[in-house]
């Protein structure tokens, strides 16, 4: 007998299949099928062949690959019992439940533990959300469970992960597919610089714009692994979960994180534009949806923990003139906080700094017109603080353990610890008209664990529903706790802590694959960059930082007349197009010049577009070559426009058409031959505006 079962979402086709009464496999992930498509005669077309050297049956490779049926590869679940006696389970079927969506429940009878798989379709952003729950009826203590394995396409070479570092984030790795497995685990206790929880695997020749790929996001902010195996039989799987022993205590019901797939007839765009869609529209609970996202102001790198009224007042009111909506008061302004090394957790206002409280700060914030958002890192802590010193066993990790920016964390699976925290923060959002926090973690934890993960929710979700009006943003050392599950309880995302325009070019193009404009924060940093020390001019630092939610987060006394009037203006230009931009599609171009990244951010209908091309280096040719645009109607004309324009260097002597005038083409010409621009030098962008007439 064998069973089988079909998703569809209109941009892709899932079929599940099981002999017998086993486990089912993915026997196809792909183009949409026919309505009519014979499943049955899918999956004997999907059997493998038998020869000398194997088993005499191809053990499944299933949603969970079970060593107890001969799989020779990783397996999907790993477990021992109360005792700690290993385990080898044989599921077999109990029961489906099968509309729009799928749940499927298998029982090991012997063992008495119950595996389920659910699938979540949806049509609108083309996103299938898998996830694997197992329960038991004793405690059983867990070493390995996958969200539900999908099967590696045979038509790849290479797959693509994202790694990256402190003010370096998403840097993008190509793996080859070989025998054996692409193991990637992360152990820091957070998602994680270095170990971004996405892959994307493209079919042979797919670039940005063309070709198939599959891709894939695992939800969950804490330590995780991803395994990527080709079997001798050449057969390819993949997983995804916790890290291995998140899981400290028995447990009588564990469950992965959500598993988010998607699959591209559209090269890597295809798969970006789903989890940008998804995110923005189904993931991130908007604290005020359809509101304009506002204009950031950060006095981080304008003040730095030396905080004094006078100079802050001053700042505002320059922040403001440039075009700032939000003022976010950074770290410094509690406990005895004078530099990195105290105070962490004592979450009062500083008499020393602020004798007359926040109060006098806020107030003249809000008389300019700005909203008021506000600095806290509540899972750490300093040992020098009163709350360490109060309650040292709240830390997490051992007495002796090295520091991370002089700090520990705390034990967020503590109740009492959660507790202490919620009522510090709580005081400080009742007593003060405060509609942001920029919610900080500055360290690695000393190891991975579940339950830190899981307290550090539930904080956020307590707080949220008390304070459902103050947006949060995740920052952790800029871009080290980045997924859809912290984005599920925050709204926006500090990328990195480098505001280096340059480094940003790169970050925002790779992160693109996965976030959208709506959530990415991105601000004009200063003259001279505090994280790399590099000099860019002020329109390249103002476009790049327009690209996404804008912002800035320098000292404005430092601004030249011309570099303050540069900044205005762009500040406008994008808020005369935020609207629009906060619901486009951010599309990757492929560029025959390697020094030149660009994009193409797209309407919902398609009306109109903005390309920002990028400049990062020298190129190896004199004139621009020609840039393929995306995703237009061919038989449509297009008029194109340079808004920027007054930024023509006088080495450009030549006569290219978009530097007198817009220009009208027809869809076709643009994405086969492209658009020429103008010479530029390095350090600089052209940002072209376009409309379907």
């Amino acid at each position: 007998m064998t069973q089988t079962y079909r998703l569809d979402d209109g941009h892709q086709t899932l079929v599940l299949a099981a002999r017998r009464e086993r486990l089912p496999e993915v026997v196809y992930w792909g183009a949409p099928l026919p309505g009519d498509e014979d499943l049955m005669a899918l999956h004997a077309a999907h059997a493998l062949d038998v020869t000398g050297g194997m088993l005499d049956e191809n053990p499944d490779l299933s949603l969970s690959p079970e060593a107890s049926r001969t799989f020779p590869g990783q397996p999907g679940l790993i477990v021992r019992d109360t005792d700690g006696t290993p385990l080898l389970p044989k599921f077999c079927f109990e029961s489906v439940e099968n509309g729009k969506d799928l749940t499927l429940r298998y029982t090991d009878a012997d063992n008495a533990m119950t595996l389920v798989f659910d699938f979540v379709t949806d049509p609108e952003t083309s996103i299938i959300t898998a996830q694997t729950t197992l329960e038991a009826t004793r405690p059983v203590h867990l070493h390995w469970l996958a969200a539900p394995v999908f099967p590696g396409p045979q038509q790849s070479d290479e797959m693509i992960d994202v790694t990256g570092r402190w003010c370096g984030e998403f840097q993008l790795n190509r793996t080859a597919w070989s025998p054996g497995i692409r193991y990637r685990e992360n152990r820091t206790g957070r998602t994680g610089h270095e170990h971004f929880p996405g892959l994307i695997v493209p079919c042979t020749g797919a670039t940005n714009t063309k070709g198939e790929a599959y891709a894939f996001h695992y939800g969950w902010s804490g330590g995780h692994r991803m395994i990527a195996e080709e079997l001798p039989d050449g057969r390819r799987q993949i997983q995804w979960g916790h890290a291995a022993r998140m899981e400290t205590e028995a447990a009588i019901r564990f469950q992965t994180a959500p598993l988010y797939l998607t699959y591209s007839q559209t090269g890597l765009n295809g798969c970006a534009i789903a989890f940008q869609r998804h995110l923005r529209d189904r993931i991130v609970a908007w604290t005020k949806p359809g509101a304009p996202r506002p204009v950031h102001y950060n006095c981080w790198e304008a003040v730095y923990f030396d905080h004094k009224l006078d100079t802050l007042n001053d700042i505002a009111t320059r922040a403001a003139d440039l075009g700032a909506e939000r003022f976010v008061l950074d770290d410094g302004w509690f406990g005895n906080r004078d530099d990195d090394t105290r105070a962490l957790s004592d979450w009062e206002v500083d008499p020393r700094k602020y004798p007359d409280g926040l109060h006098p700060l806020i107030d003249h914030v809000h008389s300019l017109g700005m909203s008021f958002g506000i600095w806290f890192e509540p899972e750490m802590i300093n040992p020098d603080s009163d709350l360490h010193r109060a309650h040292p066993d709240w830390a997490l990790g051992s007495a002796d353990q090295t520091l991370g920016r002089q700090q520990k964390a705390l034990n967020m699976a503590l109740k009492e610890v959660r507790d202490f925290i919620y009522e510090r923060m709580a005081t400080i959002l009742r007593d003060h008209p405060i509609d942001y926090i920029k919610w900080d973690h500055n360290r690695v934890l000393p190891a991975p664990d579940a339950a830190q993960t899981r307290g550090s929710y539930r904080l956020i979700d307590r707080l949220r529903e008390e304070f459902p009006t103050v947006e949060i943003e995740s920052c952790a050392s800029g871009g080290g706790r980045i997924d859809f599950g912290i984005l599920s309880r925050t709204q926006r995302i500090w990328l990195s802590d480098s505001n280096d325009a340059l480094e940003r070019l790169k970050m925002q193009h790779n992160a693109a694959l996965f976030l959208p404009m709506a959530v990415t924060g991105s601000h004009v940093g200063p003259r001279r960059c505090h994280t790399s020390g590099r000099t860019l001019p002020m329109a390249f630092r103002a476009w790049v930082a327009a690209q996404r939610h804008m912002g800035f987060e320098m000292d404005p006394r430092e601004l030249t007349e011309d570099e303050a009037k540069t900044l205005k203006t762009i500040t406008q230009w994008w808020k005369d197009n935020r609207d629009w931009l906060y619901r486009a599609d951010i599309l990757r171009l492929d560029s025959p010049d390697a020094a030149v990244l660009a994009e193409q951010q797209m309407a919902p209908d398609a009306s109109r577009f903005v390309t920002f091309v990028g400049k990062a280096n020298t190129s190896t040719q004199i004139a621009p070559r020609p840039l393929r645009l995306t995703a237009l109607d061919p038989k449509a004309t297009y008029r194109i426009d340079l808004v920027n324009r007054d930024e023509l260097s006088t080495l450009s002597r030549g006569t290219p058409a978009l530097k007198t005038g817009p220009i009208e083409l027809s869809g076709a010409y643009l994405m086969h031959n492209g658009i020429t621009l103008p010479w530029s030098f390095p350090e600089s962008m052209w940002v072209l505006e376009g409309t379907k007439l």
